[in-house]
């Protein structure tokens, strides 16, 4: 079993630095949407997003991903910030009240809102456009000092469902110059490169079978020298890949052990953070992966 060496860094955070290499970190998901791909409208309320994000820090997890917006695929209006704002917070504030050592990042590409939210505790921001959706974005994150996560995507989520479909030897290759694009930008605004984690976004403007070649080549991404994240928790592609099995495309609900084997998949090609939805079961894929990596 082929086995990507995964460089060791140390990512500087707001207020704090996480040490990414020695072992697979989780970001769990907690998205306090009415119409997020995977689990729109089951955490409306703050409380019930604040009981779902302990428990998934009980479950294992080690950052909280917060977001207020979803960015499913096809057009909608975009939510404003200050409703993202109304969102976000009180899950920021009522999770840091409860564990004040909670590493929390804040899934926004909006700037007001990562002012907002790392004002009120959150050490990282995590943009799935890579700064490119809000010009005041990269300037603020270089004056907030904190962690960053940049992703790649092709265009905007009403776009992607028109876009021509890349050949499949080009996935790997456009991932790795406009990923680098983006850190190179990111730097020249002000950010330290020890602050920057980079996401090759699956799923994010990739057609279904787009996807895994991206997968089956992640170790190549080590070469843009950066940490890596990896985030196919119940994605589509996984989903109508199941359909050659049952005949249909099978629900995000229910794409569980299909996110496993591909989170696996990209930890042994070395991602140093996996974010994922489900994060018992991923602690146990983290458990075993690290354990053939140790070996």
């Amino acid at each position: 079993m082929p086995v990507a060496p995964r460089p060791h860094f140390r990512w500087a955070l707001r207020s704090r630095s996480l040490v990414l290499g020695e072992r697979t970190l989780l970001l769990g998901v907690v998205n306090f949407t009415p119409d997020s791909f995977s689990d729109g409208g089951q955490f409306l309320s703050a409380t019930n997003a604040i009981d779902h994000a302990l428990r998934l820090l009980d479950e294992g997890a080690d950052i909280l991903d917060v977001g207020g917006e979803s960015t499913r695929p096809g057009t909608r209006p975009p939510v404003s910030a200050q409703k993202e704002l109304d969102r976000v917070l009180p899950v920021i504030q009522g999770v840091l009240q409860r564990r004040p050592e909670t590493i929390v990042s804040v899934d926004t590409y909006k700037s007001e809102t990562a002012r907002a939210a790392i004002g009120a505790g959150a050490q990282i921001v995590n943009d799935v456009s890579g700064f490119l959706w809000d010009p005041a974005m990269a300037a603020t994150c270089a004056e907030l000092q904190c962690g960053v996560i940049l992703m790649h995507t092709r265009g905007r989520s009403h776009e992607w469902s028109t876009q021509p479909p890349l050949p499949h030897e080009e996935v790997v290759p456009l991932v790795l110059r406009e990923l680098r694009e983006r850190a190179d930008a990111a730097i020249a605004a002000g950010l330290k490169p020890a602050t920057i984690v980079l996401d090759p976004g699956f799923g994010f403007g990739k057609s279904l079978d787009e996807n895994y070649p991206l997968l089956a080549h992640f170790d190549e991404l080590h070469a843009l020298g950066y940490p890596l994240l990896a985030g196919v928790s119940r994605k589509a592609f996984l989903g109508r890949t199941l359909s050659q099995i049952y005949g249909h495309d099978v629900p995000a609900d229910q794409r569980g052990n299909a996110t496993v084997a591909a989170t696996t998949a990209a930890m042994l090609a070395g991602a140093h953070l996996v974010r994922v939805h489900d994060v018992k079961p991923a602690r146990e894929a983290v458990a075993i992966a690290d354990a053939i990596r140790g070996s």
